[in-house]
């Protein structure tokens, strides 16, 4: 009989933690499908991993030597599922310099390594896909560099971490605080149990920059952005959102400045009108919202984060990479050293304020808006500022704190 010649290639996956088991899962569950849309079968010959899994009926593929998926010649495609930048930069390296094409969903390794790991994929004439690094089963990396090609982006916008968003809709929907809030969030496993990454707003910037760097093509280190995480939001904030007329989003968005000579950047907690593309967004759900001189507003929307929906991502990716063997048009960016994120001090935006104390209405600006709720806190003073800019806004706060008086909470207004 004659030996079956179909063609086949051969993957190796680098951790099998919840994005890892996912993938792994998926491949074997969708094999059919996937090698009908591939043109071949994909085989997961090796999943490096320092724990054992003898339960697992892939027991057999787990090994604990990264040496043997380099020195193999079968290895079309590493999946580099570890997170963090040490050992996966390592890794996606080692394999990129092997003539191995890397996809990988670590928001960290692509935001502070990316320029480098692109230009070590291009010299090797391989791949290094990432769009399960940010939106998780949200299609939005090809899409920037591919379909909206044509375009300039003069704003990229987005909802982009699950968990904070939760948090926020609780605070919203059912006046929970964030201490209760938060703790639900890990009983539903939405939060880790360490959430700082999330709350504090780092996994949003790495994303952001991400986005930005293919955008606007200049590397921009996450230490660059100003970054602020919603540990001071209370439902008293976002009350004053729904009076106001809105609600309260954690943003992250990077904006090409004005004169052309940089570009805005920021995470931050914002009010936004119930009317904007990024209002409606609740629960874990993410959405980014692109800006085109050509296309306009294009909204993407879904499942930033979880097993399956990031496991979908890296999927399509590895698919990617099998077929294109080099011939993609992968996005690029230069890391030159120079800084092109703008002096905050510089922006602009309406500002909401909350204060307290008998002093608070002497220092609200001319043409605010004075908001109220029906069970008002005594003595607390609540508004919204016109567009004035951060360093217009800092001096409010001095203000405010030398006379007296008591600064609740500033959250700034933005329109997405």
């Amino acid at each position: 009989m004659q030996k079956d010649d179909k063609k086949m290639a051969n993957v190796a996956v680098l951790g099998h933690g919840i994005v890892g088991s996912g993938v792994v899962e998926v491949l074997l569950k969708n094999s059919g499908i996937i090698e009908k849309r591939c043109g071949q079968a994909i085989n997961v010959k090796y999943i490096l991993d320092i724990r054992e899994f003898p339960e697992l009926p892939y027991s057999g593929k787990f090994i604990k030597d990264f040496d043997k998926i380099i020195n193999d010649p079968e290895i079309d495609v590493v999946a580099e599922l570890i997170g963090g930048i040490t050992p996966a930069c390592d890794f996606v390296k080692a394999s990129l310099c092997a003539k191995k094409s890397v996809v990988s969903s670590n928001k960290e390794l692509i935001a502070k390594k990316g320029a480098e790991l692109l230009k070590t994929a291009h010299e090797n004439n391989v791949e290094l896909f990432f769009d399960a690094s940010v939106g998780g089963g949200i299609p939005i990396i090809q899409p920037l560099y591919q379909c909206l090609a044509g375009n300039e982006i003069e704003v990229i916008a987005g909802i982009l971490n699950g968990t904070t968003n939760f948090i926020l809709t609780k605070m919203i929907r059912e006046s929970m605080g964030f201490d209760e809030t938060l703790a639900l969030a890990q009983k539903l496993g939405y939060a880790e149990r360490d959430p700082s990454a999330d709350v504090d707003g780092d996994d949003a910037c790495r994303k952001i920059c991400i986005l930005a760097n293919i955008v606007f093509g200049n590397h921009i280190c996450p230490e660059s952005v100003y970054t602020e995480g919603i540990r001071n939001v209370t439902p008293e904030d976002a009350a004053y959102a729904g009076e106001w007329g809105g609600v309260i989003k954690l943003i992250a968005y990077a904006a090409k400045s004005g004169d052309g000579s940089g570009v805005e950047m920021m995470v931050c907690p914002a009010f936004i009108k119930s009317s904007g593309h990024l209002a409606g967004i609740d629960d874990v759900f993410n959405g980014i919202l692109v800006r085109g001189n050509a296309v306009g507003d294009v909204v993407f929307f879904g499942k930033g984060a979880g097993k399956f929906p990031t496991a979908s991502a890296v999927i399509g990716d590895i698919i990617s990479a099998v077929n294109s063997k080099g011939k993609s048009r992968l996005p690029v960016w230069s890391d030159n050293g120079v800084n092109t994120v703008k002096n905050r001090n510089e922006y602009k935006a309406a500002f909401y304020f909350r204060v307290t104390g008998s002093s608070a209405d002497r220092f609200i600006p001319q043409g605010s808006q004075k908001l109220e709720l029906p069970k008002k806190t005594a003595e607390e003073t609540a508004f919204v500022t016109p567009v004035i800019t951060e360093d217009e806004a800092e001096t409010l706060v001095k203000n405010i704190e030398k006379s007296g008086s008591k600064l609740l909470n500033r959250i700034r207004v933005l329109e997405y």
